[in-house]
């Protein structure tokens, strides 16, 4: 008889897992400064990283978002050099591989690349500041390869709240809003992971395409302000976007959410910013040898699937694993080899074939195919945006 392992394995064969979120090329900077002959992915990496090309095989990814991640401590030029830096170390990184991957810019793409048997490379910049205020910025993004935009990240931007910050804006600004309409026209998808519940409810009321977040769950079954409210995965069912269910123990189990606020609320009475990851892991890892972390286990995770299945409908979900990106994951998925183990313990719940072939990649090959079709039609009815944000803002950036 069939394992439910081998089973899906197969059908991840036949259909493409497409995962939201992983941050290797922000490790490959902070490690090698993007030297692959140094972090060579063709060989086993993991004694330092959370993904080389053997376990990506293993598996079973079909397509990844890179994600193009810079943090929020630069800003303006910096950032947007910076990011530019990242969109290069991927096109390098696939040029160095060319045999596991290929960049896909459309869903078509996508398909082709995965027929051919390699990895289908997309790009999301994790950020609003990397394109520092400019929306022309965005658009060359847009042309270089990039596919989505997480509006914030740990921090606010001028346009826009993120979860993890005190609210400016109440959600986005005027020129937030025109953020979202010109990746609309362009056809960038507008990531609402790392927002604030208010920056979702307002971009789902304003984006004429479908939104997604790449990296994030259910806020009922665990409250981190990183997750979705019931109330807006009703939104982005009536979008027709797509929730990607991370992994992130602090995102997925109540305990170890309970414990990073204790850790936040430690670093900020050392005068630390628990928003800048690069002050908060290293202390995080100090506060864990006093005050062990929880674990989070494969059935934590499993748990937001079925809630998101529950509330925004099997069409609406997908899986943004965020490996590389945090410092520790669930017990039984401890890097990029383990997906399929997510699948069979859906496949055991009684998920069918169809379903988990939708929450691989065909739910957000279809967001990608129809972010393409607006965006066509938009272009056809109103040209580049050229506000900008002291226009619509009445401020300096």
């Amino acid at each position: 008889m069939t394992s439910s392992l081998e089973a899906v394995t197969e059908l991840l064969h036949q259909h493409p897992l497409i995962d939201g979120h992983n941050d290797l090329p922000w490790a490959a900077r902070q490690q090698v400064r993007y030297d692959f002959d140094r972090l060579d992915i063709a060989t086993d990496t993991s004694d330092r990283t959370h993904t080389d090309i053997a376990r990506l095989r293993q598996g079973c990814v079909g397509g990844q978002f890179w994600s193009v991640y810079v943090p929020a401590t630069l800003q303006g030029d910096s950032a947007i050099s910076a990011t530019l830096e990242q969109i290069d170390s991927v096109h390098q990184m696939v040029g160095r591989y060319p045999d596991a991957f290929g960049i896909a810019r459309t869903a078509d793409e996508v398909e082709s690349v995965f027929g051919s048997g390699r990895i289908a490379s997309l790009m999301g910049a994790e950020g609003g500041h990397s394109i520092g205020c400019s929306l022309a910025t965005l658009r060359m993004m847009y042309v270089l390869g990039v596919r989505y935009m997480t509006l914030t990240h740990n921090d606010n931007v001028p346009w826009a709240d993120s979860a993890t910050d005190e609210p400016v804006h109440q959600g986005l600004s005027r020129f937030g809003v025109e953020v979202v309409r010109e990746m609309n026209r362009t056809g960038m998808l507008v990531d609402l992971s790392h927002v604030s519940a208010d920056t979702m409810r307002d971009a789902l009321k304003v984006s004429e395409s479908p939104a997604i977040f790449s990296h994030s769950s259910a806020r009922a079954v665990c409250d981190s302000p990183r997750n979705a409210p019931d109330d807006v995965l009703e939104s982005l069912r009536d979008n027709n976007g797509v929730i990607m269910a991370t992994f992130v123990p602090d995102f997925v189990s109540q305990a170890c959410a309970d414990w990073r606020q204790s850790a936040k609320d430690a670093a900020t009475a050392a005068g630390l910013r628990p928003g800048d990851l690069e002050q908060f892991i290293p202390f995080s890892q100090e506060f864990a040898a006093k005050n062990p972390r929880p674990k989070a286990t494969l059935e934590d995770a499993v748990a937001h699937f079925e809630h998101i299945r529950e509330v925004a409908g099997i069409d609406h979900l997908g899986v943004g694993g965020d490996y590389d990106g945090t410092d520790g994951f669930p017990e039984g998925l401890h890097d990029v080899s383990t997906y399929p183990v997510v699948f069979a313990a859906l496949r055991d719940k009684g998920w069918s074939d169809d379903d988990l072939a939708k929450v691989a990649g065909g739910n957000i090959l279809r967001v990608l195919r129809d972010a393409e079709a607006k965006a066509h039609e938009l272009q056809g009815s109103r040209g580049p945006s050229l506000a900008t944000y002291e226009e619509l803002d009445g401020r300096t950036a």
